[in-house]
């Protein structure tokens, strides 16, 4: 069903309830309702992550925004939406907060969600940003586990950009945790997918992260 439909919807179950006395429709036009809101939150939630991603400029609007979307899919027992609802939560606390001890619970929850209906997509993000988060906490060996892992999701999926990014991350680990030549080998590959799928952007950080490492 798409966007206007849920609203003629929404619409049709008023009517109902206000003309025809059918009270079980206010029920159901919640559903429909926070059906609506829910996407339409998330989207709203990403556009000022990106914005703060290109400013720096903190809106704590982002976190409302996740959170009721997080609320919203739990209503509706749509499982895979909220965890990608409940990652971006996480992502709130660890990226623009800089906290990752408090973004952890998020991401394992998201993963554990997302797992169970087999949404790799989101299970790539969450474990990710867990390999981050266990990487600032100095489990390096663990970081590697998860970073790796998110990477294979990513590479069964055919999410390329993806796979690139999570190349570059395996890159940073390896230059901090002494093995130069492992993190070479990766933004090498990295740089192959990049240019396989058109993914100008992660280019630009392969390029960032060679001369960071070299220097």
């Amino acid at each position: 069903m798409q966007g206007q439909d849920w609203i003629e919807s929404a619409g049709e179950l008023f009517e109902a309830a206000m003309f025809g006395g059918d009270t079980s429709a206010l029920d159901r036009s919640d559903d429909v309702l926070n059906a609506v809101e829910a996407p339409l939150s998330m989207a709203r939630g990403k556009v000022l992550h990106v914005r703060f991603l290109n400013d720096r400029e903190e809106n704590s609007q982002e976190l409302v925004l996740f959170e009721r979307a997080a609320e919203l899919y739990e209503r509706l027992g749509d499982a895979s939406g909220e965890a990608d609802a409940l990652f971006w939560v996480g992502c709130w606390h660890q990226v623009v907060k800089g906290d990752g001890a408090t973004g952890r619970p998020y991401f394992e929850r998201s993963y554990a969600l997302a797992k169970s209906v087999d949404d790799r997509m989101t299970m790539s993000y969450a474990i990710r940003h867990l390999g981050f988060a266990d990487k600032d906490a100095g489990h390096f060996d663990q970081a590697r586990e998860r970073l790796t892992e998110s990477v294979t999701l990513r590479r069964e999926i055919g999410f390329r950009p993806g796979e690139a990014a999570g190349l570059v991350a395996l890159a940073y680990l390896a230059a901090e945790t002494g093995d130069p030549s492992a993190a070479f080998h990766h933004l090498d590959e990295a740089q192959s997918v990049a240019e396989s799928c058109g993914a100008k952007a992660v280019s630009g950080w392969i390029e960032q992260a060679r001369t960071l490492i070299r220097s």
